[in-house]
């Protein structure tokens, strides 16, 4: 289906051209339009018309110099229209991380990107007595002198069993499933939810390929049914006229996650509403009226069956009804998992400082 965009927020348009700049609104508009690059010009020209894209801005020559960048490209006739090239699909995803990251509050205070991969390793607070085959940089040398002390401070001399070991935090593999709620509630009741939400996928998405290499990502669009989708479809994803499936897309993400090799196996799931079809003896049953008892545990006990199974669910609630929250944290019980209930604006935040905060595994 088509985005409404006589629900453009003009005052929110402005902000994001002052903060981010006009290639920023270009990115904002493709994801709104599912990836037509002919349909975000025609409304960024609407917007230059109504004089909040200022006069002097020539959009034929970005649209010229996306080109000469291999950004995008035209089809063969005429007539054809203009299409987001592979290149074109990367660079999206690279300025949604950047944009994501250079949000990011103090959560995360001490991560920080780098271009080198590998096992990472951090230093915890805590203590214990050395082992043999402990590493040497691992030495708690405070803790150890201090247990030397003990002995008297005359002729201080450090023994084999005074020293001491920092404990030390591994980043550990990640299998991680993205579950996106495509039903209509997505894009209704005056907020556009769905694009923030392609918005994290393709940021979390270029944050796994360029740093965490040896992570997976898989993205799943659940509404009627679940399936997956590859990444480079991200940027072309719309909203359907859907009811939500949360069952069909748990089942198809534990099929995914029980296929990896990563020590740690997860769900991300961005959605706004509840449960209101499940599949019944080959029919889709629903009722999008309130919380129907049989859909809800239905879906519960997929969420308790990914628990038995070492898969967490992390939900990410875009919507503050009370029987909605109540539902969530139900599921959360259930899998005993993580909910957050956040915004569209602050969704990034959230589903970043936690991908990563699970990237690290205690062990001895």
């Amino acid at each position: 289906m088509r985005y409404r965009y006589s629900r453009l927020d003009e005052e929110e348009v402005r902000r994001l051209l002052q903060a981010l700049g006009l290639l920023s609104l270009y990115n904002q508009l493709l994801l709104m339009t599912g990836g037509d690059v002919d349909e975000a010009f025609a409304i960024m020209k609407m917007l230059q018309q109504r004089g909040i894209i200022g006069a002097d801005v020539d959009l034929d020559a970005l649209r010229d110099e996306l080109l000469r960048q291999h950004l995008i490209s035209r089809g063969d006739s005429p007539s054809s229209g203009y299409g987001l090239t592979r290149k074109g699909e990367k660079r999206l995803r690279s300025d949604f991380l950047n944009q994501i990251f250079s949000n990011l509050k103090k959560d995360i205070r001490g991560e920080h990107m780098t271009s080198a991969t590998g096992a990472g390793k951090e230093m915890l607070p805590e203590t214990r007595p050395w082992q043999f085959g402990d590493a040497v940089e691992d030495i708690a040398f405070r803790e150890s002198l201090e247990h030397s002390m003990r002995r008297g401070i005359e002729n201080i001399r450090i023994e084999e069993e005074d020293l001491h070991v920092h404990e030390t935090a591994y980043n550990t593999g990640c299998a991680t499933v993205l579950m996106l709620d495509i039903s209509h509630s997505m894009i209704l009741y005056g907020e556009d939810r769905i694009t923030p939400a392609k918005k994290v996928a393709l940021a979390l998405t270029e944050l796994i390929l360029t740093q965490y290499p040896h992570d997976s990502l898989n993205c799943i669009l659940f509404g009627d049914d679940a399936w997956e989708v590859k990444i480079d479809d991200l940027p072309y994803v719309k909203v359907g006229p859907f009811h939500t499936n949360t069952k069909a897309g748990l089942e198809l993400a534990q099929k995914i996650l029980l296929t990896k090799h990563q020590a740690n196996r997860q769900i991300f799931m961005i959605t706004d509403g509840k449960p209101s079809c499940i599949f019944k003896g080959g029919e889709l049953y629903k009722n999008p009226w309130g919380l129907d008892p049989e859909i809800v545990n239905k879906t519960l006990n997929e969420a308790g069956n990914c628990r038995r199974r070492g898969i967490s669910i992390i939900t990410f609630m875009i919507a503050r009804d009370a029987y909605l929250v109540d539902f969530v944290e139900r599921m959360t019980r259930a899998n005993q998992g993580r909910a957050y209930f956040t915004s569209p604006e602050h969704l990034g935040e959230y589903l970043f400082v936690d991908y990563m905060k699970n990237r690290k595994k205690k062990i001895r």
